[in-house]
Formats: C-alpha cells, structure tokens, sequence
C-alpha cells in the first residue's frame, strides 16, 4: 500500500474504505440535514416527537420563515445587516493587515531584543500605575498614555546592545500564534473593561460598529498571519529580485507582483476569517447590546417561557448558513487553489 494510495489495496478493502467515507459523509451531514427539517416544521410537530421525512411523517411549514420575516422574532434583517458589515469589514482588514504582516516575516529578517520587550513591560505597567494612582488621570487617560511611551522607549532601547536573548521571524510568528491560546472568555472580558474606560473618554466602543471590527480583526490577525506566511513562501522569490534589479520600489512589488500571484491564497484566508468572525457568538454577546447585535446572538435569543424554540432556531440558522454556503460555492475554484498552495509547505 505504501505509495499507491487506495490502487494497491484488495477490492473488497476499498470496499469497507468507500462504506467508511460514507458513513462519515452521512454523520457530517445529518446535523445540517436535521436543521433543515426542523426550519419547515410547527412547534407540535417539534414538541411531539421526531419525524425525519417531509410530506412522509410531517407536513412542512413556511411559518418560521414568516415570523422571522414579520420581525416576531426579533429584528432579524437588521441583525443579518450587522453580521454582513462587521463581517465583511473585519475579515477585509484583517487579511489585508496581516498579509502585510506575513510578506514582512517572510522577505525581511527582524531581531526584537528581549529586554525592549521588558522595558516595554515594565513602562506600560508602571506608567499605568504612575498616571492613574498618583498623577490623578482617569484609567482610560493611564491607559491611552502609558501605552505610547512605553512603545515608543521599546523601540528606542531594541536599537541599543541590550543583554538577553535576540527574537527573530520565527518567533515573532510564534508570538502571533499564541495569542489564540488565551481563552476567549479572558479576552473577552478585559476587552469590555477595556472599552467601558474608553467610553468614558467620549469614545463609544461598546455596541457599536468600530468596536465589534476593531476586536474582530485583532481576533483574526493570528490566523491571516500564519496562512498568508505559507502563501507568500510557496511564492518564487526571483520574480521579486528581477524588480529589485529595476528598482523597483518594496511597496509596489508587493501590491502589482506578489499579492496578484498570492490572489487566490487571499481568497482562501478572508473566506476562513469571514466564516470566523460570522460565526462569532462571545464577542458579540460581550461588546454588544441591541444595535449592532449579529445573527449568533438572535439565533441564541430565539426561546420562551415554554423553553428553546427549535423550529424558530432552526429557521434563524438555516437562513444564516445559507450566504457562506452560496459564497464559499461560488469561489470555491480559488479557494481550493489557495489552500493548496498553503499546503505546499
């Protein structure tokens, strides 16, 4: 078997190879399957039991899709509108951020001096400390002006021969990386708290639009940046070198060469980080309160005093489903052409 695949195995051991993937196909599939019946049943046809075949064991219904569409169960069109602008204004920011990011940690070498990284600890922390217990500011007013200094001293102190260990690409990606390690109930919370000491500056950030896309691309720059590195590795390095030779500026050879060749790797990444960001429920349910709560949040919501209303649910999540089937339909040419691009490393 080694090498060939399934061509060197026994017909009957293909057999029980092609019953296994169907099985599996129909475990995967049952869940969305079950969603889709459920939409188009009454709630006496939840509530008395299971039934699994329309027109055969149950009479399917249009009235979930009717009540979300006369707004009895919550503003669904305006919810649906929110997820589609934050979505598409998140994942947009943050591939084209984090490409920039990944192209620079793969064509340049950066050496960040762990002790800049201390001093920046330290000043951000003591400054905070500083502004806040001692000088009378406001912990936001701490915050927006022990954050800068620190940064900038960072960047002043990694010019110098500080002692300790020098961080390069390598691990600067492993930083990004980590930042998915905390789980997001923390995040989520020191963000709140976060954007309640802002919003007293004047700078409203809870349920609204700026907000809920700031936190969304910060959540999302971890991923974009370790996909994109891959795509911009699998990318031939002498075409880049050939426009050095004509001077070519680093800025245009990174808008007219290498994103037009890495097009279908970008796809590939805003799709993953759109699906992400659509399907988002604790930063939603944290950072928002009514006007700009996205479809998660409505579909969570869709209960009463007789408990969870599946049907209603179902409806909600069906409708919900169906924009990223049709996108990722209808660009998943690209799409698979980037993810295999990726995966040449």
């Amino acid at each position: 078997m080694s090498g060939q695949g399934l061509t060197g195995l026994s017909r009957w051991s293909r057999r029980l190879v092609a019953a296994g993937v169907f099985a599996w196909c129909l475990i995967t599939a049952f869940p969305l399957y079950w969603v889709v019946v459920t939409a188009f049943k009454t709630p006496p046809g939840v509530v008395g039991g299971p039934t699994y075949i329309p027109f055969v064991d149950f009479t399917p219904t249009l009235q979930p899709f009717i009540d979300l569409y006369q707004g009895i169960r919550g503003e669904f069109f305006r919810t649906f509108l929110n997820s589609t602008i934050v979505g598409l204004s998140a994942a947009a920011i943050a591939t084209a951020v984090g490409a920039m990011a990944a192209y620079a940690l793969v064509r340049f070498e950066f050496r960040v001096r762990f002790g800049a990284g201390l001093i920046f600890f330290l000043l951000a922390l003591g400054g905070y400390l500083l502004f806040s217990n001692s000088l009378g500011f406001t912990r936001a007013q701490a915050l927006l002006l022990a954050f800068p200094i620190a940064l900038a001293a960072a960047i002043l102190a990694n010019r110098l021969p500080l002692p300790g260990p020098i961080l390069g690409n390598e691990d600067i990606l492993f930083w990004f990386v980590s930042q998915r390690m905390f789980p997001p109930i923390v995040t989520a919370f020191a963000l709140y708290l976060l954007y309640s000491e802002i919003g007293r500056l004047g700078f409203q950030l809870i349920d609204s639009y700026v907000g809920l896309t700031l936190c969304y691309v910060a959540f999302s720059l971890p991923i974009v940046v370790w996909l994109m590195r891959d795509f911009f590795e699998a990318i031939p390095i002498e075409v880049e070198e050939a426009a050095m030779v004509d001077n070519v500026p680093s800025w245009r050879i990174f808008l007219g060469i290498v994103v037009p060749m890495s097009m279908n790797g970008l796809l590939a990444t805003f799709m993953i980080t759109l699906a992400f960001v659509w399907n988002e429920f604790l930063f939603a349910l944290f950072l928002t309160n009514s006007r700009w709560q996205t479809l998660p949040i409505l579909v969570a919501g869709q209960n009463s005093q007789r408990g969870d209303e599946w049907w209603a649910i179902s409806a909600a999540a069906l409708v919900a489903i169906i924009p990223m089937m049709i996108m990722a339909g209808l660009l998943s040419r690209m799409m698979r052409s980037g993810l295999l691009l990726g995966a040449i490393k």
